[in-house]
């Protein structure tokens, strides 16, 4: 975005290396923090984005509605929650109708329900057609709201792809891909049955349960079958699937400087 001057290396957009600054034209970004005039109102603040622009002051009335802040069009940002500044950002990102959003951090510092209505506001984007790419280390919001992800430590690309090929791939590198939480009325007995199961791999006692690691071709049905034909019948049952987080850890070798 020509925000710092790069000291070297090329990249593109769409395929295209040439004309940088009119491929920026269709690029919206939101920074970590939103940068407005704190005394003007919302739609003076985006006013001003416009003509900085150079494009988009007749789209002033459109973001404020897809952001929701039309009826605060004319507060004052200082009078703004966390949330609202952030989804005033997006606003402003979105005037002169771009192709390709960049949000860095965009649920930084916000309360859960100011991180549900982000989230929320960039699924619609996305409906609406638009191609986001959004920088975050709130992992469980990414794997929320990503279909891809990329993973980057000091400069380096570990991985790429879908969620689901990353957590896929976790399948095949390990050879166990999820959890299962269970219980029954006599888990001694239980936990003797399950060491005959073909694909599970682990079985740990954790206080009144058991936690099982399998294969990526065991599901609950099939658990839950196992055991009712043996004459075991379950109190619990929870599958979990390992998170985007864990897969991030295994990629990085858990380094506090990703």
């Amino acid at each position: 975005m020509d925000v710092i001057k790069a000291s070297g290396g090329t990249y593109s957009w769409s395929g295209d290396e040439q004309h940088a600054n009119d491929l920026r034209k269709k690029i919206g970004t939101l920074l970590e923090t939103p940068n407005f005039y704190h005394y003007l109102s919302a739609e003076k603040n985006l006013r001003i984005a416009a003509m900085i622009k150079g494009r988009g002051e007749d789209d002033i009335e459109k973001v404020l509605r897809i952001v929701n802040l039309y009826e605060r069009k004319d507060s004052k940002f200082n009078t703004f929650s966390l949330g609202m500044k952030q989804r005033l950002a997006i606003a402003s990102a979105l005037l002169g109708d771009p192709e390709i959003l960049v949000f860095d951090e965009p649920t930084n510092g916000l309360d859960p329900a100011g991180i549900a209505e982000i989230r929320e506001l960039i699924k619609d984007l996305y409906k609406q057609g638009k191609t986001i790419i959004m920088a975050s280390h709130i992992l469980d919001e990414v794997e929320k709201v990503c279909t891809h992800v990329a993973i980057i430590q000091k400069g380096v690309l570990k991985s790429v792809g879908s969620v689901a090929e990353l957590m896929n791939t976790a399948a095949v590198d390990t050879g166990v891909h999820i959890v299962i939480e269970i219980s029954a009325a006599d888990n001694i007995a239980l936990k003797n049955m399950l060491q005959q199961m073909p694909g599970v791999e682990t079985i740990t006692e954790v206080e009144k349960e058991l936690h099982l690691l399998c294969a990526e071709n065991i599901t609950g049905e099939t658990i839950n079958r196992f055991c009712f034909d043996r004459g075991i019948v379950l109190n619990k049952l929870n599958v979990k699937r390992k998170s985007l987080e864990t897969r991030f850890l295994e990629i990085t070798g858990r380094q506090s400087d990703k």
